[in-house]
């Protein structure tokens, strides 16, 4: 194949109306453009999103999301990551301490993914009920 003989599919190409030329071409007079009105002129143009002077839809509706203040405070910790602390006693002192959660948190809590290797004690911290379950399988307990 050479770029001399490449060509489009056949049918991907149409050739464009022919507007305005007479009654029997299909597109005569008003040339599919209606009868008046903005659209029917030439040059009738609006902005993207603009209803005619009436408030638009993006203006009329409420602006949507926001950053929530507890999520900054808030963390998930894995049952994996609490295999390399080396304290026996796991509250959010001891995450702050080894980098697990960030040091601006107040509230933990430890979800069921991964495997415990150890028995740990968590205290102050919350637990899902997996967790839990893992935890107490482990030799561990849970004070709140």
């Amino acid at each position: 194949m050479k770029l001399n003989s490449m060509g489009p599919a056949a049918g991907s190409k149409k050739p464009g109306k022919r507007l305005g030329r007479g009654h029997s071409a299909g597109q005569g007079k008003t040339c599919g453009r209606g009868q008046k009105g903005q659209k029917a002129r030439s040059g009738g143009y609006h902005k993207v999103g603009f209803e005619g002077g009436q408030m638009p839809i993006q203006r009329r509706l409420p602006k949507v999301g926001f950053r929530s203040a507890k999520a900054r405070t808030y963390a998930e910790v894995r049952l994996s990551e609490l295999n390399g602390l080396p304290d026996e006693v796991i509250d959010i002192l001891a995450l702050k301490r080894a980098g697990i959660v960030a040091q601006q948190t107040t509230r933990a809590k430890v979800f069921a993914s991964g495997e415990l290797g150890k028995a740990v004690k968590l205290k102050g911290v919350g637990v899902t009920k997996g967790a839990r379950e893992a935890v107490e399988k482990a030799g561990g307990s849970i004070e709140a």
